[in-house]
């Protein structure tokens, strides 16, 4: 499976963006779908993440209220639409897939990861 993330770009802060992550085909191993982001001189940190399926959805606290995912099971597209931006929201941006199991929050236990779209929001 490969992942393909866009919909980066330079933003005002305070405006919206939404980013795309198209996977190659839907399989048991990317079933659940992350986003995270990786700061300029810090750890990438989960985001938010979701199962192809309505069965589960889950968002970081400190993005939850102005950030949510979506897919579109139809294109095989995960979305994350992130409102409110301010210039702390300033990262590469990254989706990945694994299985479903615990820790969906852990970077570590995402093994297919597609190349970041950077985000970069103005003050």
């Amino acid at each position: 499976v490969q992942l393909q993330a866009s919909g980066g770009g330079l933003v005002q802060a305070g405006d919206s963006l939404r980013l795309s992550c198209a996977a190659s085909e839907r399989s048991a191993s990317v079933e659940v779908m992350g986003w995270f982001r990786q700061a300029p001189g810090k750890e990438r940190e989960f985001v938010a993440a979701r199962t192809w399926s309505d069965g589960w959805i889950f968002v970081a606290d400190f993005v939850r209220g102005r950030f949510t995912i979506s897919r579109d099971n139809a294109k095989n597209i995960v979305f994350l639409h992130m409102n409110s931006l301010s210039p702390e929201d300033t990262a590469v941006y990254y989706c990945a897939g694994r299985p479903v199991g615990p820790d969906s929050t852990s970077v570590a236990t995402y093994k297919t990861w597609g190349r970041g779209t950077l985000v970069t929001v103005s003050s």
